[in-house]
């Protein structure tokens, strides 16, 4: 299962692309959300996270040519409440119009989830050997956009990202997009793939040396 949401009633924008929610959630997937959710949202997490969300904002602020900036937390912050397979979780600010380009994780299961703004991410919505090109018209894309309305049902807040599946947040021009994201392998593991700029294959390294 490449990516794992729920069918729900959506806006007019949404319905546009509603072939992008034909993927049902597996119960234990939607559970481990529910249980990340609830930590998430609590008064207390919020008040040790925002200083973080903070110092990422104020860094993409200072940065005029970056589409993003982030910064791991700390896995004490979260105390023992966390699932055991998350071992280390960020917060990403990724710029308003920005794309990020495409890029997988395949080391690691992804969790991400919307606590500012909103954006659309993206994820490869067939299995199969990808065919790299330069343009990225390899891949066929299937449209996920997030919300942070605290009302909005956890799928529509919510995504989960296997390992080696092929992914790039997209982000309106009204503003910023604020997230968490959570990885099943610790912040100085975690790899990142991208389509290599030659488009004759694909370039890996360490999340925290693309800093």
């Amino acid at each position: 299962m490449l990516v794992l949401v729920i069918e729900l009633e959506m806006s007019d924008r949404d319905q546009r692309s509603r072939k992008s929610y034909a993927h049902v959630m597996e119960p234990e997937e939607y559970a481990r959300l529910e249980k990340l959710d609830t930590i998430v949202r609590s008064d207390e997490l919020r008040a040790k996270i925002n200083p973080i969300v903070d110092r990422v904002r104020t860094a993409l602020s200072q940065q005029p040519q970056a589409l993003m900036t982030w910064e791991p937390i700390a896995v004490e912050i979260f105390g023992q409440t966390l699932p055991p397979e998350i071992r280390s979780g960020w917060i990403f600010v990724l710029r308003a119009g920005a794309d990020t380009g495409a890029e997988r994780h395949p080391n690691s299961h992804q969790r991400m989830m919307t606590l500012h703004g909103s954006g659309d991410m993206k994820t490869e919505s067939k299995k199969g050997e990808l065919r790299i090109k330069k343009d990225e018209k390899g891949i066929d894309w299937q449209s996920n956009v997030l919300v942070s309305e605290p009302g909005a049902p956890l799928e529509r807040r919510w995504i989960s990202i296997p390992p080696n599946v092929w992914h790039r947040p997209v982000v309106g021009r009204d503003g910023d997009w604020v997230v968490i994201s959570f990885h099943t392998v610790s912040a100085e593991e975690l790899i990142e793939e991208k389509l290599d700029e030659s488009g004759a294959g694909t370039k890996q390294k360490k999340y925290v040396e693309g800093k």
